[in-house]
């Protein structure tokens, strides 16, 4: 279909949030030296963030808890589960991963390549239930900013994916009918069904070949794939 929209979502799509994650919390182990806290490696410190954080992702967008109870619990929770008992540092650490984080630049694979290829050919949007404050240092750090008309939010929305008042928002900010656009994401349920609900089209970028029970309009592994579609 000739799109005249294409809508990405940011995190583990275009920005690599498990690589950004990995470095970050690494470098958070050392200057708080969680070693001598009881945690015994910045692997499993690592390994348990990305547990415990994928779990309050699904209850933050699921409306089960607000922002400041993902940024809130997420630490105290890694330590209680590793055996340490006392969380005084934890929302320094938080604080402090917020900082280190969102500032590293590694994209996925090819994000760039792709980007230069679709940007004088389409008007291209990011729509994320990140927040405000973190997903434009992402933006920049990366830079991505250059290739987008503009970033939509959650926040700034009121809703979060895959809510289909979330994608309204952002086709009456767009100036854009569903029908006009193509989102490409790599959650299923959020970015996928969430856009495919109120009559877009998307792209499920799946490199880990995830399974899912409904077809998707396009699937794909790498983005490259996307300069066959567009």
């Amino acid at each position: 279909m000739p799109y005249k929209h294409l809508i990405f979502d940011l995190d583990h799509t275009l920005w690599d949030h498990h690589t950004n994650s990995r470095i970050a919390l690494a470098e958070v182990y050392e200057i708080y030296h969680l070693q001598e806290k009881g945690i015994p490696s910045a692997l499993e410190f690592g390994l348990k963030f990305n547990q415990i954080n994928s779990k309050l992702w699904l209850a933050y967008e699921l409306g089960e808890i607000s922002q400041m109870e993902l940024r809130t619990a997420r630490f105290r929770q890694i330590f209680s589960e590793l055996g340490v008992e006392d969380h005084s540092l934890c929302d320094e650490i938080s604080d402090t991963y917020l900082d280190i984080s969102p500032r590293k630049t590694t994209l996925l694979p090819n994000a760039i390549e792709v980007l230069e290829y679709l940007f004088p050919k389409y008007p291209m949007y990011i729509l994320t239930n990140g927040f405000n404050d973190i997903q434009d240092i992402k933006m920049a750090a990366g830079g991505l900013t250059p290739y987008f008309k503009r970033m939509v939010t959650s926040q700034q929305a009121g809703y979060k994916k895959p809510e289909p008042e979330m994608f309204h928002f952002t086709l009456n900010i767009i100036d854009a009918q569903a029908s006009d656009c193509l989102m490409i994401g790599d959650t299923f349920h959020t970015d996928i069904l969430g856009a495919m609900n109120v009559g877009m089209d998307a792209v499920f970028f799946n490199p880990e070949n995830q399974i899912h029970d409904k077809k998707p309009t396009f699937e794909i592994r790498d983005l490259k794939e996307l300069m066959e579609i567009l």
